[in-house]
């Protein structure tokens, strides 16, 4: 697979664009940002109430309401929320885009699982940062980039000279992502493991995982603080070291000692039956089921902050007996205070 940088990219063919970034989110603030920074024509479309609009004026970012963002547009970015991006689009894009307009996306969800189907002359692109946004944001502005992928669902460019994927591969420059490397990939591809990563691995499996090791040591009589120390507070310390090197590089770093126990306790807690268990989430995810459950549950929402189910798991989590030993904790650890990746009144 080829993986493409600086060199790559023409990142004069994003700055000659007027560039629409729907959502100022998460994924939303940091493309916003960081186009911007690379000198690209960018302006935030909101609805009138939304408590983002402040924000990206504050950052010094052009806003409008979507419809206006989107009539002078080259290149319009979804970063809304998966669960509402069919209905913006419906209502506030389709009817606004102008002729030879690009539509582009962050993650392949709504492309892919056809809740967007896009006007057969609208070219189609992806753009997608392998990290959260903030992390994209802040590393950016370290000097940095976070890897990304590219996929083209559709090219109908005609006679100017580039492609659809270049005008991918620019908009990645502008976002930092050929600083550490993009890769092209398939809406197809990119949505179901990105699915799977995170429901598996990244968000569902680890944080299951940690909290099943706090209950374990909590309930076998040991404190609370030392079961979050050794189950959460290490995790970002292993965590680096992997990403640093790989795995072999954190055996590297640990002692014997808990080198010998990762393989002979890891087969242990991940089994064959673990393996069959990812095997049905992925099934799952590639039927278009976890769509269907995942934006039914939305639809139950009267406030757009989430459907029951995610409302209630929310909820648990925040009064999971971690959390508060960890916010004690963390509360006298004042470096953690310093550079915060998350500010929420400002990202």
């Amino acid at each position: 697979m080829k993986i493409y940088y600086e060199d790559d990219a023409n990142l004069d063919l994003i700055k000659n664009m007027n560039v629409a970034i729907i959502g100022y989110g998460s994924q939303g603030h940091a493309h916003a940002n960081n186009l911007h920074d690379s000198g690209v024509n960018v302006t935030v479309g909101l609805r009138e109430d939304s408590s983002s609009w402040s924000k990206a004026e504050e950052a010094g970012l052009k806003v409008m309401n979507v419809p206006s963002a989107v009539e002078d547009a080259d290149l319009v970015m979804i970063l809304a929320p998966d669960e509402f991006q069919s209905s913006i689009y419906e209502n506030q894009i389709k009817p606004n885009l102008k002729q030879g307009s690009i539509l582009a996306f962050a993650h392949g969800f709504n492309i892919h699982f056809e809740k967007i189907i896009p006007a057969d002359d609208t070219s189609v692109i992806m753009i997608a940062p392998k990290g959260p946004g903030h992390t994209v944001r802040s590393t950016y502005v370290q000097g940095g980039g976070v890897p990304s992928l590219i996929a083209i669902y559709k090219d109908s460019i005609t006679d100017k000279g580039y492609t659809a994927k270049d005008i991918a591969l620019s908009y990645a420059k502008a976002n930092g992502g050929t600083k550490a490397g993009v890769l092209e990939t398939s809406f197809k591809e990119e949505t179901e493991t990105d699915l799977f990563g995170e429901q598996a691995v990244l968000c569902g499996g680890m944080t299951a995982l940690i909290k099943a090791g706090y209950e374990t040591l909590v309930e076998a009589g040991y404190s609370p603080e030392m079961a979050y120390f050794e189950c959460l507070h290490e995790t970002k310390l292993i965590v680096d070291l992997i990403q640093e090197g790989g795995i072999s590089n954190m055996h590297y770093s640990i002692s014997n000692t808990a080198e010998f126990g990762d393989y002979l306790s890891g087969p242990k807690v991940i089994t064959e039956n673990t393996k069959e268990a990812m095997k049905e989430i992925l099934e799952n995810i590639q039927s278009g089921n976890f769509a269907n459950e995942f934006l039914n549950d939305c639809r139950q929402s009267n406030d757009g902050s989430g459907g029951p189910f995610l409302k209630s798991n929310r909820e648990a989590t925040k009064n999971h007996p971690i959390e508060a030993v960890g916010a004690e904790l963390r509360s006298k650890m004042k470096f953690l205070k310093s550079k915060k990746l998350v500010d929420k009144e400002k990202n």
